[in-house]
This record gives C-alpha cells, sequence and structure tokens, in this order.
C-alpha cells in the first residue's frame, strides 16, 4: 500500500512537471497599433521585424503614413535600448514610484481590456530585463502576457521617455 502511494505521488509529480515544461510561455501574438482613429491589428512578428531591420509590411508602411509617423522614429522608439538591473528592477516596479511609472506606461502599452495593466506591465518588462539586463519598448510588446496587446503609437515617445526616468529611478535608489 506504502508503494502505490508514493509511486501514484512521483507519477503525478513526475507528470506535472513535464506538462509545466513542455507548455510555451505565454507571450502577445498581436498588435493593435493605434493612431488617432486609425487602428491596425498585425502580428507581434511584423513589428518586431520592423524594429529589427527597419522593413516595413505594407499595411504598417499604410498605417504610418496615414499617421504621419516617421517610421525611422518609430523604430528608435521601439528598439533603443534601456539597461536596468532585473532585481532592482522588480523591486521598484513593487513599490509607489514603480505603480506611478507602470501606471504611466500602461497609457501607450495596454491589454485591450484595459484590467491588469500594471500586472501585465511588470511582468513584460521583468521578463525582458532578466534576458540581457535591458529593456526596450519591442522586448516589451513581445513578452507581454496577453494573447493581443494595444499600443498607441502616437505616444511610443512618452512611453520611451518613462523607461529612461525608470532608469533614473534604478541609479538613484540603488546607485546601479
Amino acid at each position: 500500500m506504502r508503494f502505490n502511494f508514493l509511486g501514484c505521488a512521483l507519477v503525478s509529480v513526475g507528470s506535472t512537471c513535464l506538462l509545466l515544461l513542455s507548455t510555451p510561455a505565454f507571450a502577445a501574438e498581436q498588435v493593435v497599433l493605434k493612431y488617432g482613429i486609425f487602428r491596425e491589428s498585425l502580428s507581434v512578428e511584423e513589428l518586431s521585424t520592423f524594429a529589427q531591420t527597419g522593413e516595413l509590411s505594407r499595411s504598417l508602411r499604410v498605417n504610418l503614413a496615414l499617421a504621419r509617423q516617421d517610421p525611422k522614429a518609430v523604430r528608435q522608439y521601439l528598439t533603443e535600448p534601456v539597461k536596468v538591473n532585473p532585481v532592482f528592477l522588480d523591486k521598484v516596479l513593487n513599490s509607489q514610484i514603480g505603480n506611478t511609472i507602470l501606471d504611466q506606461i500602461s497609457q501607450v502599452i495596454s491589454t485591450p481590456s484595459r484590467r491588469a495593466d500594471r500586472q501585465a506591465l511588470r511582468a513584460a518588462l521583468v521578463l525582458s530585463a532578466s534576458q540581457d539586463g535591458q529593456v526596450s519598448l519591442i522586448e516589451i510588446i513581445k513578452n507581454y502576457p496577453t494573447n493581443e496587446v494595444e499600443v498607441d503609437g502616437d505616444r511610443l515617445e512618452s512611453a520611451y521617455r518613462q523607461l529612461r526616468r525608470l532608469q533614473t529611478s534604478l541609479q538613484d535608489l540603488f546607485g546601479v
């Protein structure tokens, strides 16, 4: 009897671990890019390709042209990295100043329902920082923990400035 219980427990634990390890991480697949009255849904991969190579898809080219946005400036805001220590970042994001910064950035990058924006953004920031000790807007979008993420293209510069403020806050608080 004791052996059967132990065997069943081991099989159960092993199965759970296998299931958790084989399940892919949940990350954004679609971006709803908003510019004023224009809304364009595109894949995260499409936006990521633009950020990495500068190559515009047809829909992204049309959307940026209609919104009168400079693709070079948009690409710069998406890709410009901000160096942060992941441990200190996590501490700051779980403080009052961190909540304020998260609220400001979530005015630009948010869940479609506008619920749990702080939590989703915090997760995306920490995951982005843990990969290479820096964050960029495109990394945040790619690591956003919902299937779809909304981005206010008119305010990308504002989100980038908030990331810079976050970096400054980390330096001021922790001397890093």
